[in-house]
């Protein structure tokens, strides 16, 4: 409807404001990063936007807004009221992301205002989630400058320009929408450069020079850096290899036997299957193999219907979302059940492939599950089995993995660990490791230890009078505690 500002309308202009400051970041590097954490950023801060303005006012509403946080190439996030609602409360300190300081730095050397201009498209994005109700709040907007003043700060600190070019309480909404009818988002200036008159100035996006690709040398980079994989990484370099050579040989006039590069990732929950796709759409796309190289995930549920006739149309909507990438499905297995001869999987299989088939010089489907079930799954099959002959496996994470993947996340968000706390957080780790089995979440454990950390070290630090920044950032072994765990002498550890 006319002048209703829906969830996808936000996705859209932050999509659009996200691409355009990425636009604008000269450095390969740099603008990787700012690809890889511009999101999970956002989504945080938004939850201070929301509890600002009173987290008890959480709606559905706020739901799809949260999901609509996320730019090209990146995975929506999907919660639950609930839990956003728990998130929102739980919100506890505005932190600059980690590319800021790199922000600073290019700045420094090269004499941009890569900083002080994102602080500007900060404002610009948070007030148009803040009008997620219809209307942005003096409390919203007092928030919004709060985390600019705090950006622009850092500017100041290190001898570069540090001012407001949008303010946000210039989009307060004066009188709220009548209820049930949002208000559209509020006007905002050109993305990147400085908006004295927001309203009046005219997007500028198509002047910006377009968005290079990302090289294949920088997605192998991307690769490399991940937490362990090794014989993932090898295994990926091996397939980069086979491409070129076979593409050599065509080029020279010798004969170049069939290729299939759809493939098959075995391994347990958490162990980064998810990321490598998406890295593998990029590199499929930097080697020519693919047109565009987005990455479109689904399960069994994004594929298969109720009813007869639906799930050939089901699937085939989703495999033209994925024409020129890849089509990712997690847990493919469960497509095939064989205690019910009435179930709609098989006609997903048999829409699958054919597509595989008539569109394999531009679509490549990756399937992904538990080792036992999906080894079954492909040789259950003689069509699955004749197109995926390429495994990748996934092995777990080791204990020494696993903390340094805590390490990290910890890192990235702002916290430190105390002496006391990495100790405790190495026998946990070990502990999970050796006691590991069919059920075992690898990453996601330590997502969930992180979680559930930050949370009880929230609940800490509201009961100081006036804390330091130190103790704002610092968890303790008593944060990562949790009682009623297993003893590690159970395990024999």
């Amino acid at each position: 409807m006319k002048g209703t500002f829906a969830a996808g309308e936000a996705h859209k202009q932050y999509e659009e404001m996200v691409t355009a400051f990425r636009r604008y970041i000269p450095d390969g590097a740099l603008r990787m990063k700012f690809s890889r954490q511009i999101d999970p950023f956002v989504r945080r801060c938004v939850l201070g936007v929301w509890q600002a303005d009173g987290a008890g006012a959480v709606s559905e509403r706020h739901v799809e807004f949260y999901e609509a946080i996320h730019s090209a190439k990146n995975p929506r996030e999907t919660t639950l009221l609930f839990e956003l609602a728990a998130k929102v409360a739980e919100y506890d300190l505005f932190q600059p992301p980690a590319f800021y300081e790199d922000l600073i730095r290019y700045d420094r050397g090269h004499g941009t205002t890569l900083a002080r201009r994102f602080a500007d498209q900060l404002t610009l994005i948070l007030l148009l989630f803040a009008a997620a109700d219809g209307a942005v709040s003096e409390s919203e907007a007092g928030f919004v400058n709060a985390c600019a003043d705090t950006l622009l700060e850092r500017c100041t600190k290190d001898g570069l320009s540090g001012h407001h070019s949008v303010n946000a309480a210039d989009f307060v909404t004066k009188s709220a929408a009548p209820s049930g009818k949002p208000s559209a988002p509020p006007k905002t200036p050109d993305p990147v450069a400085p908006a004295s008159t927001p309203a009046a100035k005219e997007p500028q996006a198509e002047a910006a020079p377009a968005e290079p690709e990302p090289t294949l040398e920088e997605v192998l980079a991307e690769l490399d850096a991940l937490c362990g994989l090794e014989r993932v990484k090898k295994d990926v370099r091996s397939l980069v290899n086979l491409v070129k050579v076979r593409r050599l040989r065509q080029e020279a006039g010798l004969p170049a036997p069939a290729l299939s590069l759809h493939l098959v990732f075995l391994g347990n929950p958490g162990t980064g299957k998810t990321t490598v796709a998406r890295l593998l759409a990029k590199i499929y796309r930097a080697i020519g193999v693919l047109s565009k190289g987005q990455l479109v995930e689904v399960d069994r549920s994004g594929l298969v219907a109720g009813y007869v006739g639906q799930t050939a149309t089901k699937t085939q909507e989703v495999i033209q979302k994925a024409m020129g990438g890849v089509l990712f499905i997690d847990e493919a297995y469960a497509l095939a059940n064989r205690d019910n001869a009435n179930d709609f999987g098989g006609e997903a299989i048999e829409v699958l492939l054919k597509n595989m088939e008539d569109h394999r010089d531009d679509l490549i489907v990756i399937v992904a599950g538990y080792t036992g079930p999906m080894e079954k799954f492909i040789h259950a099959n003689p069509g699955l089995e004749s197109r995926f002959n390429k495994y990748f496996f996934f092995e777990d994470y080791d204990a020494g993995q696993l903390l340094e993947i805590f390490r990290s996340q910890c890192s990235r968000n702002g916290y430190s660990l105390s002496a006391e706390a990495e100790a405790w957080a190495k026998d946990r780790f070990t502990f999970l490791y050796a006691t590991r089995d069919e059920n075992f979440g690898n990453a996601r454990e330590v997502r969930n230890l992180f979680e559930k950390a930050v949370a009880r070290q929230a609940d800490r630090v509201a009961l100081l009078e006036s804390p330091t920044k130190e103790q704002l950032m610092e968890l303790t072994k008593e944060d990562l505690e949790e009682k009623g765990e297993p003893e590690k002498e159970e395990a024999g550890i």
